[in-house]
Parts: structure tokens; sequence; C-alpha cells
């Protein structure tokens, strides 16, 4: 699917509805991941940050480039769901870099969702059920184009 929004705002609002979606939706074998791609400055983590208002997450979500991951809570257990991580894979170079971040165990844990920034670096390691967000800078100013698969 392809979606163009006008602004930040907007960003933020498609990925809280895709928040509200998947808390609704079918549970998936291990954690829900969503891996995003897009070039420096594309939205990455405007879209993050809708979709953990979208989970009820009152927390400010800031990309962890330098600490990789953030957890945290999602409050009141929604639809089975009790963690989500938050990791930016900018500066990692690949499945090797993962093992000692515990990496597996986040990806298999069925009550986890998992949000990837920078996803590309390490994409031999997500899983083929990972739904993948492509953004990019749009014609105008503040816009952006939204490429979604397997949402």
């Amino acid at each position: 699917m392809k979606t163009v929004t006008k602004s930040a705002a907007e960003t933020k609002e498609l990925a809280e509805k895709f928040a509200r979606k998947i808390l609704g939706g079918k549970k998936k074998r291990g954690a829900r991941v969503l891996a995003l791609s897009g070039e420096l400055g594309a939205g990455k983590t405007t879209f993050v940050q809708g979709f953990f208002k979208g989970l009820g997450i009152k927390a400010r979500a800031v990309s962890p480039t330098f600490i990789i991951f953030r957890r945290h809570n999602i409050p009141k257990n929604r639809h089975g769901y009790e963690n989500v991580f938050h990791m930016d894979a900018y500066r990692l170079s690949g499945g090797k870099d993962l093992a000692p971040l515990g990496f597996g165990e986040i990806i298999n844990d069925p009550k986890n969702i998992l949000l990837v920034e920078w996803a590309g670096n390490i994409k031999n390691s997500i899983p083929e059920r990972a739904s993948w967000i492509t953004l990019e800078h749009g014609k105008d100013r503040g816009s952006r184009t939204i490429i979604t698969k397997n949402i």
C-alpha cells in the first residue's frame, strides 16, 4: 500500500492507525516486527512517535542510535502485548551484532512489538513475517510517501 502524508502530524496519525490495527488484529507467531527503512530525515522516528501514541505510550520516542534498543511497557497489557522495543540499526553492520543484544529472544516472544529503524542494515535477520514500512521524502516540504508491506 502506498500513502502520501502532507506533514509530520499526518505521518503520526497514519502510524497511530497502524498501531491500533495491530492491537486489534490476529497475533502472529513470535513478536510483531515493523521494519522501517528510508533515508536520513525521511520520518522513521516521526512514524514511531505516532505508533507509540496508538499503543497508549506517553513516553516520547527518541531514536536510540547510540544505545541500539529502548524498551517501553505497553499500558494495560493490550491484546497480549506487554512490551514495545524501539531499535535503531543505523550503526549495525549485520546479524553478527545482534546476538549479544538479545535480539533472538525479543523477536521470538509473542508479547513483544519491535520497531526497527534502519532495518535494511540487518535485513537478513528480520523475520519473514515482518511488516516493512518504507518512508520517502515527498515532493513538497514536509510530505512523505509511505509504502507498507504485510501490515
